[in-house]
């Protein structure tokens, strides 16, 4: 059988009459740029993440770079961040003039490790970026004390990590700002790009707000100089469908990867969960030196898979200037070289994870 890494099209399917009845009214409408959809799509997010405001922009790269502008950060100053995640966290803090630090991660949730903080610390710093990797909220609370003995901002990269939770509190309310983006692929996904800022409180939010369009509130006066990066009618509609069922979404990604837990060869890491978070699967990601044996026995079977990471972001040809070479992140080091997603969305079947797991096994033989 042939089993797709993700579902677009099964997801669409599920939710079609909907969708498109929603879209048609945006279309009918003649109002697709910051109109009703947006303004409820952000305050229902922001209910559903339990803080007091959001606001949608175009993307989550540009969320997070409007994030560190809308807390001050640019030129000269330090953040603190993981180099295995996605180009763009780091790409985000080089964009407003500030310089990525990098601090390796824990080797079970491959998050960023938060008792190497501070000792990377100048007095540079400004903020800490932690990312929800994968689906897996950070150690918040690690983090957090970190930076308050410091007096440095948390900016929670939650773009993988819609629903997920910590200790009782959503993945967006973790930091002092959060980030989400709304690929398609994503648990919470667009019909094309989008994301979101929120914040724990409204000051910020609104300094987003105005940094959205082009740095003014009223579109008379410019105070700032800001971007041009709105979440448009269309896509907010779409998600706004889906917030509805993200919970139940989220909840059979959940019991996929209980199936792959009870599938897969013993020796297969899987991704770890701490007690008290909750791992929301935007990716199923195990570990195992033989990776590319392993996908090879996949793919014989037409099963998708993929290596993620693979030249994590302090290797990229772009952060050369940083100076850092193989083996200065050990445990990024390991994950970049054992990593493999396997297929994850909500309408992967027991027997298909079963398929999968066989393919793994043969994969070690």
């Amino acid at each position: 059988m042939s089993i797709g890494l993700m579902d677009i099209k099964g997801q669409y399917a599920e939710l079609q009459e909907r969708v498109e009845a929603v879209v048609l009214e945006v279309l009918r409408g003649g109002r697709y740029i910051l109109g009703p959809q947006v303004k409820a799509f952000e305050e229902e997010a922001a209910a559903f993440i339990g803080v007091p405001a959001a606001v949608g922009v175009a993307n989550g790269t540009d969320g997070l770079t409007i994030a560190l502008r809308a807390l001050g950060i640019g030129e000269g100053d330090e953040v603190i961040t993981t180099p295995f995640t996605f180009y763009a966290t780091a790409e985000a803090i080089a964009q407003t003039g500030a310089t990525p630090v990098f601090v390796d991660i824990e080797p079970a949730t491959l998050n960023l490790n938060p008792t190497l903080i501070e000792a990377a610390l100048t007095p540079r710093a400004k903020a800490i970026m932690p990312v929800d990797l994968f689906g897996l909220p950070a150690n918040a609370d690690a983090v957090a004390e970190v930076a308050a003995r410091h007096g440095l901002a948390v900016i929670e990269d939650a773009c993988q990590a819609w629903g997920a939770t910590y200790r009782g509190r959503r993945a967006g309310a973790l930091g002092d700002v959060a980030v989400f983006s709304f690929f398609p692929t994503k648990n919470l996904g667009a019909y094309g790009d989008g994301g979101l800022i929120c914040a724990r409180t409204t000051d910020l939010v609104e300094r987003a707000r105005e940094l959205r369009f082009h740095g003014s509130k009223d579109k008379k006066t410019f105070t700032h100089i800001g971007f041009n990066s709105r979440l448009d009618e269309v896509q907010a509609a779409v998600l706004r469908v889906e917030l509805e069922t993200i919970d139940e979404w989220n909840r059979r990604r959940q019991q996929v990867a209980a199936w792959y837990n009870a599938y897969l060869p013993a020796e297969i890491q899987r991704p770890a969960v701490p007690d008290g978070s909750t791992h929301v699967y935007h990716l199923y990601v195990v570990r195992h030196d033989r990776r590319d044996a392993i996908a090879a026995s996949l793919r014989e079977r037409q099963i998708d898979c993929a290596a993620y990471y693979t030249v994590p972001v302090h290797l990229q040809p772009a952060f050369a200037y940083l100076g850092h070479g193989p083996g200065d992140f050990p445990a990024t080091d390991v994950a970049a070289a054992t990593n493999l997603a396997l297929p994850m969305h909500p309408n992967l079947t027991e027997a298909q994870v079963q398929e999968i797991a066989r393919g793994v096994e043969a994969g070690l033989a």
